[in-house]
């Protein structure tokens, strides 16, 4: 098992993801942003690739939506879950596996092909590319994917600003402040314009990049933050006209890069 498996492993047996969708704020609105660019871009009765599906929150919502969905998920307990969740779904299949190796699948599979966690933890410029790559090889021409990324900046500011921040801008800057890749951070950061970057020479059509939380992530660090049904989705409304602005994509933690395969 390599090292970049180990870390990630270790850090998902100690967090309930599933949860984090669920019940936090800004898991709440990650996922109704992301559900609604799927439902906007997507036509009914697509045929579905996730690739880290983790516990299978996204997998299993768009199978009872009637899409016939392909779930893949790097860790044993995750998929465990996934299965035992989504166990009464004949629309659903999971497997273990890797985003650097979808050669299950052959060329022009999918009509949506989800990449929702692994660029979160690839560090290597040939793993980032592999994983980029294989997505693209199982989507369909004309088919839609969802590529899931971290602002460099938002990891900053919500987990060092209010202590630390020394070691924080040190784990995720050089001296000159070029952005930092490497295996022991377990969650990279990318600038916007960076991850976009990635993508130049693909056979791909750029689509759109959006914000999903905002800064909801670094609010609930306040110990008084409460917010309403009611504010929440104001809020959700709100975010969702704005979430392409680009002055406004930096201060999100999770963002999505959406583009369509040539």
């Amino acid at each position: 098992m390599s090292e970049r498996v180990n870390i990630v492993k270790s850090f998902y047996e100690e967090v309930d993801e599933e949860q984090r969708l669920q019940k936090s704020r800004h898991g709440q609105l990650e996922f109704r942003t992301t559900m609604e660019y799927i439902h906007g871009l997507v036509l009914d009765r697509a045929k579905i690739l996730e690739v880290g599906a983790g516990t299978g929150r996204y997998s299993i919502a768009l199978a009872k939506e009637g899409y016939e969905v392909s779930a893949v998920e790097l860790l044993e307990n995750n998929l465990k879950v996934l299965k035992e969740n989504g166990q009464d779904l004949e629309n659903l299949q999971a497997f273990q596996g890797d985003a650097l190796d979808l050669s299950r699948w052959e060329d022009d599979t999918f009509d949506l092909t989800l990449v929702l966690g692994p660029m979160y933890h690839l560090y290597e410029k040939d793993q980032i590319h592999k994983a980029i790559d294989e997505a693209i090889r199982v989507t369909k021409k004309e088919g839609v994917i969802f590529f899931a990324f971290l602002s460099v900046y938002a990891i900053l500011f919500n987990n060092y600003l209010k202590e630390n921040l020394l070691d924080g801008i040190e784990e995720n800057f050089t001296d000159s402040y070029e952005i930092r890749h490497f295996e022991e951070q377990l969650f990279t950061g990318y600038d916007i314009v960076e991850f976009e970057e990635l993508f130049t020479d693909k056979e791909i059509e750029y689509v759109s990049t959006v914000a999903t939380d905002t800064i909801l992530e670094l609010a609930r660090k306040r110990t008084d933050f409460v917010m309403s049904d009611e504010d929440f989705e104001a809020f959700a409304k709100y975010h969702l006209a704005t979430c392409e602005k680009r002055e406004l994509l930096g201060s999100s933690s999770h963002l999505l890069y959406i583009c369509r395969k040539k």
